[in-house]
């Protein structure tokens, strides 16, 4: 009896819907007859110059264009291309049903010829991100990482030599060799640093204006997770870890496709201590007590300002600005703040600090801290 149900729990298994669908998306990436053939009715994503084509539904929300293979035969036609171009197609997926997912780039096209037939805008990748929903932001991160890849691979860096995509685009062959070239991502570590209390954030000066994020960086080539974690923290803003947790992991398509893996971390107290410590002996030191005992502290302006400074004097961080143009501790309130905020659109006063979209990990970071804090 037990055997049969061994069997059975295995047949699950390998008949469930997820396992499917990898085996279907395997199928097409092993057998380039099988991949045209799904290619010509499958699920489309259309890009111009990396750019995905992005559709305005009646609520006013932004989502991907829905458009099948015979949609874009006829879009191409339409604009003077033959269909050859349909050839260029990357598979990045396929629906609940099995139905494959492909992507393409129409940028040797015009654009505003395309957008007008097809009823969409071609919008920027980061922009889109704060329009999309739902799991349609990492599938068009992963089509754009993909097309990008195709664009900046056609040729073997050892040989020089032309390499040849599979139909698939999953790998490309140096037609001189037969190295194989796979897609790849960078390693990349992103923290959210905290002190029990608060969390620190910082923003570079290639950001838009008032956005604030976890800490990030590259690993060094045979760093471990945890090496990677520490280093950075430490040259970025000047503090040691103490201890971390792994939260999740994500790909993100910038700069170049990287592979996030992102973490808590706890700054050590022996270092927050001391300087907390430090300044509390300063803060005492600035009392003036009148000879029946009033605590004048508060009633001159002098010591109120000196008060002030002494105590945010621990707040202060050794940030290193060739990496970071401003990083600071944000308390629960801040936070719970800049989570409301809007995207600074440009222009006007200085703006109120933002965060990242949703589908980025340094959001699910962001809002885990305060999950943990009001726990």
């Amino acid at each position: 009896m037990l055997r049969v149900l061994q069997i059975v729990r295995l047949s699950s298994r390998c008949s469930s819907s997820f396992v499917s669908r990898m085996r279907f998306l395997d199928g097409l990436k092993q057998n380039d007859d099988v991949c045209s053939a799904a290619l010509q009715d499958a699920h489309m994503f259309l890009f111009h110059r990396l750019s995905p084509l992005l559709q305005r539904n009646h609520q006013g929300t932004f989502k991907t264009a829905e458009l099948r293979t015979s949609d874009v035969q006829s879009l191409l036609e339409n604009l003077g291309s033959d269909r050859t171009l349909l050839q260029e197609a990357v598979l990045i997926g396929c629906t609940e049903q099995n139905q494959a997912q492909f992507c393409l780039d129409i940028g040797g096209l015009d654009q505003m010829a395309a957008e007008e037939l097809c009823g969409g805008t071609f919008v920027d990748l980061r922009k889109s991100f704060f329009l999309l929903s739902g799991a349609e932001a990492p599938l068009v991160a992963k089509a754009q990482a993909l097309l990008r890849w195709h664009q900046t691979s056609g040729f073997c860096s050892a040989t020089g030599q032309p390499t040849h995509r599979n139909q698939a685009g999953s790998q490309r062959t140096c037609s001189s060799s037969g190295i194989i070239y796979y897609p790849k991502m960078s390693p990349v570590v992103i923290v959210l640093v905290s002190d029990g209390e608060r969390c620190l954030l910082g923003r570079q000066a290639a950001f838009p204006p008032g956005l604030y994020s976890a800490l990030a960086g590259f690993c060094d080539m045979g760093e471990t997770l945890e090496e990677t974690l520490s280093r950075e923290v430490a040259e970025e803003v000047g503090l040691e870890v103490q201890s971390f947790s792994f939260s999740s992991s994500q790909h993100w398509p910038f700069p170049q496709s990287s592979f996030m893996m992102a973490c808590h971390a706890s700054v050590s107290p022996a270092h927050s201590q001391h300087v907390k410590d430090t300044v509390q002996e300063l803060v005492d030191a600035l009392y003036v007590m009148t000879p029946s005992g009033e605590d004048h502290r508060y009633m001159d302006p002098e010591i109120q300002a000196g008060d002030r400074f002494l105590n945010t004097l621990f707040s202060q961080l050794c940030v290193d600005h060739s990496e970071l143009e401003d990083a600071r501790w944000f308390s629960q309130q801040e936070v719970l703040s800049a989570l409301q905020t809007p995207p600074h659109r440009g222009g006007g006063a200085p703006p109120t600090p933002w965060l990242p979209p949703k589908h980025a990990v340094a959001h699910r970071l962001i809002t885990e801290w305060i999950q943990n804090t009001k726990s």
